[in-house]
């Protein structure tokens, strides 16, 4: 962690508690001569300083040069959240008595108003960190500005930030019974995560997830335990068979001489695929035969016919959507409910079909992730032991329970039964089972020529040990190549990254 100021004795980055001041007393980092409203003043925070504010309703505006995420943990006397809900950002706007606003390029704001904030939060932090679609540190920014209205208009920028991703901007706290701002400007080279995990946000925790009703039963039949080996392999079901060839469609009344329609695309091998759930329509197409709902790709709807409709999902809950941010990983999802036929692509990439039983987990990339049945559950989670930053990545998604997914690659795989010791180039492998033990290796021995920059391209591996499958695909890029990703909202779909379509 690295901070944008030096600590002394009487100034300190974030006080976890402060006690009441007696009356006439100031604290480090006050100025006498502004303690009190003089009206209107504007004035430049330095860092450790503190000013009172006049009013019950604050602003905060967050501006740089670059694109950030802005946001408001309210803190209670601890220094930590109470719950998720007290952390505000662009995925949970509203807060209690706080609030996110975006600002449409002109800055994000912060809102509070203190007569609302409840009696337990002794302080609210606003920070910004870098989304990841420009510079990596704030060392290539420009000025990071918060400016805070409350009667005054006080402003601050944090200067002397270098390798940090994330800052905590401002606080906002509680000083007996009125309310006062501190400049802060302590920045975190671990990012919004950092932060998160500081003021006691579990990035780990899973969300509470409600009950939903039972699913009705697939009409694909149900998956037959394989025989045991040394290997747990995917459950195979009978491929879905063509529907018969479609009648001719009866032509319109043709002028004396004209010749009806006609073409291959007529053929059998262009029918719709019957059946209920999801299933291959070609090579790089699934079709669900929809009753009820289905989880998809956001933005993968090529074609439906009867009465859908579609919602958009977040990542799922508050410590998913910080690791999505911090890792790239994570789904774009919508829900698709209804009766008919639904048609679901991502870029004319390969689609292949995987049923869990249950008994194992299958652990995915996100921009690998075409759509899955509603029984199914996915976290993101660390691949443990593989310290380095790949396809394959830090994060992955892990997906658990009964149902089928679809997946995408780049090309036709190779499905690897983990039955000696395996090694997959980190861009390769796109899927494994979740019961695999993985790690990285390095491949290039340490010397001179390391050192001058002449290497095998093979210089790390995942490796994997146990008994399980590894999904490789025979190309080093994911779907589509560097451009596109796993974004949401307005990132979702084919576009917004940097791994996937």
């Amino acid at each position: 962690m690295a901070s944008a100021f030096a600590k002394s004795p009487l100034v300190t980055a974030v006080e976890r508690t402060r006690p009441a001041a007696s009356a006439g007393s100031f604290e480090a980092g006050d100025r006498p001569e502004r303690a009190c409203h003089t009206g209107g003043v504007t004035a430049a925070l330095s860092p450790g300083e503190n000013r009172p504010l006049t009013a019950a309703a604050v602003t905060v505006t967050v501006t740089c040069a670059s694109p950030v995420d802005v946001s408001a943990l309210l803190l209670g006397s601890g220094g930590a959240v109470r719950s998720d809900a007290d952390f505000v950002f662009f995925n949970n706007p509203v807060g209690a008595g706080v609030s996110y606003h975006h600002g449409r390029g002109r800055g994000d704001v912060v809102r509070i108003d203190t007569g609302s904030v409840p009696a337990d939060v002794a302080s609210i932090v606003v920070t910004a960190s870098l989304d990841g679609s420009g510079p990596r540190t704030f060392a290539g920014t420009g000025p990071l500005t918060a400016v805070v209205d409350a009667g005054d208009r006080l402003t601050f920028t944090a200067t002397g930030l270098t390798s940090e991703a994330a800052v905590v901007c401002v606080e906002i706290y509680r000083r007996g019974a009125a309310w006062k701002v501190r400049a802060i400007g302590q920045g975190y080279d671990s990012g919004l995560a950092g932060i998160a995990t500081e003021y006691g946000v579990d990035i780990d925790a899973e969300p509470d997830v409600p009950p939903t009703p039972t699913p009705p039963p697939p009409a694909f039949p149900p998956p037959v335990p394989p025989a045991p080996g040394p290997a747990s392999r995917p459950t195979n079901y009978p491929p879905p068979q063509p529907a018969p060839p479609p009648a001719a469609p009866r032509p319109a009344a043709q002028p004396s001489g004209a010749t009806p329609m006609q073409s291959d695309l007529f053929s059998p091998a262009h029918a719709e695929v019957t059946g209920q759930g999801i299933h291959k329509q070609g090579s790089k197409m699934v079709r669900v035969g929809l009753n009820g709902e289905v989880m998809a790709r956001a933005g993968s709807m090529v074609a439906y016919q009867g009465d859908m409709s579609f919602k958009a999902l977040g990542a799922g809950g508050i410590g998913a959507v910080i690791k999505q941010r911090l890792s790239g990983e994570g789904v774009p999802l919508m829900k698709v409910s209804g009766r008919g036929d639904l048609f679901l692509a991502d870029a004319a990439s390969d689609v292949h079909l995987i049923d869990l039983d249950g008994r194992d987990g299958l652990t995915i990339n996100g921009a690998n992730v075409l759509a899955f049945d509603a029984s199914l559950s996915y976290t993101i989670g660390r691949v443990k032991g593989a310290a380095i930053s790949s396809n394959a990545g830090l994060f992955n998604c892990i997906f658990t329970g009964r149902g089928r997914i679809a997946i995408t690659t780049d090309g036709t795989p190779v499905v690897l039964t983990v039955d000696a010791p395996t090694y997959a180039d980190p861009q390769a492998a796109v899927a494994w089972s979740s019961s695999l033990k993985v790690g990285s290796r390095n491949n290039d021995s340490f010397g001179l020529g390391t050192l001058m920059g002449r290497s095998t391209g093979e210089r790390h591996t995942l490796s994997f040990s146990g008994q399980g499958f590894v999904i490789v695909q025979p190309s080093e890029l994911p779907p589509g190549g560097w451009i596109g990703g796993t974004g949401g909202g307005s990132e979702a779909g084919t576009g917004g990254g940097f791994l996937g379509r």
